[in-house]
């Protein structure tokens, strides 16, 4: 007799789904059949907002595309003005750029380990996580004066200088990470029952991997060396010494051992960043905001990520307007055709561990 296929479906609130979307599944017994992404839950259309805002308003936008790691989103959209109206950026401004897109990646990364481990049951790692990412937020806040939201990196470098004694706080927020990672590497890869549930578990076929435009962690654990800071340098990473870290095996645990080594790239560049660090000015000032016109053109711009690489299209009609604007995210790949592709075969327990690792933002999709 042929058993029957369930569906069931996975969100849209749901503690094991990144954001709000929902995945319709079809099971037999505990084994998926297939799968399908649906989103529509946020439905914001933020690239259509952005042609009713001026310049500078645009890029207090660009932060909510994904909201646990906006920074590179106001990276693309303040680089993609400057190429457009041809501004440079002060030296500074760079520097102070590239370490603020560091400590995201960081905080990313550690919201990915409590993301990934509660998707598994291992709870303690992800509020040790979870508490540790506060402190990069604090960072923040005393920088920015928000802690999720920033609205920091603008065309032309960024809104305010460093406050006094801040890179101190940095690197004391640094030494106490690198310390931790050693209970992180007890906690979570030393423990034989989070070796057992990502090890061999969705597999990303390395044959078409490139076909999906599959990018960062879940790209480099496929062994394929590919990062936008070293294929196509922006800001002052041409400057710095750092290594691109990869894995072979394509699967969950491939993909947590590569963002765990990231965390500690990321505090190598952030060191060299402070050692580095020149005096000057920090931003060039653009006009009055509300009479700037950019002229005519258009630029496309990227940046890497904690989940991988993010363009930016912007298209500029010579007025106080974009004409339009247009992300690349990793999520739309990611949580769509890459996830319905590798679902199917699953057992229904790892759907929330795989959704996790291929770094799903789901308000990215919904732009």
């Amino acid at each position: 007799m042929r058993e029957k296929a369930t569906t069931i479906y996975l969100g849209p609130q749901h503690p094991g789904i990144t954001g709000n979307m929902m995945v319709r599944l079809k099971v037999i017994g505990d084994t998926i059949v297939s799968a399908q992404t649906e989103v529509g839950y946020l439905h914001r259309a933020f690239e259509k907002l952005q042609e009713r805002r001026n310049w500078l308003q645009g890029f207090t936008l660009m932060c909510r595309f994904c909201v646990p790691e906006s920074d590179p989103m106001e990276n693309v959209y303040a680089r993609s003005v400057e190429a457009i109206d041809g501004r440079e950026v002060p030296e500074r401004g760079k520097y102070i750029r590239v370490m603020v897109l560091e400590l995201a990646r960081i905080a990313t990364q550690l919201m990915w380990y409590a993301g990934q481990n509660g998707s598994l049951g291992l709870y303690t790692m992800g509020q040790w996580s979870i508490g540790d990412r506060d402190y990069i937020l604090d960072l923040f806040e005393e920088l920015t004066g928000g802690r999720v939201y920033h609205m920091y990196q603008w065309p032309g470098g960024v809104r305010r200088d460093l406050p006094e004694g801040f890179t101190d706080k940095v690197l004391r927020t640094l030494d106490y990470l690198e310390k931790r990672l050693k209970d992180y590497d007890d906690l979570m890869f030393a423990n034989s029952i989070f070796q057992k549930r990502t090890q061999g578990v969705g597999i990303v076929p390395k044959e078409n991997i490139i076909e999906h435009g599959v990018v960062g962690p879940v790209l480099r654990g496929a062994g394929i060396r590919s990062d936008i800071r070293i294929d196509e340098p922006y800001e002052v990473y041409d400057k710095l010494d750092f290594e691109i870290p990869t894995q072979e095996g394509s699967d969950i645990w491939a993909r947590a051992l590569v963002r765990r080594a990231e965390v500690h790239q990321s505090i190598r560049i952030i060191r060299q960043v402070i050692d580095q660090m020149p005096s000057g000015e920090y931003f060039n000032k653009f006009p009055n905001p509300l009479k700037w016109i950019v002229p005519a053109g258009d630029a496309y711009v990227r940046v890497e990520s904690g989940r991988g690489e993010v363009g930016f299209y912007a298209v500029s009609d010579g007025t106080i307007h974009p004409r339009r604007m247009h992300l690349r995210g990793a999520a739309y790949v990611h949580a769509i055709t890459l996830l319905e592709s590798i679902l199917p075969g699953q057992n229904i327990a790892d759907v929330s561990a795989i959704m996790n690792s291929l770094g799903t933002c789901a308000p990215e999709i919904e732009r």
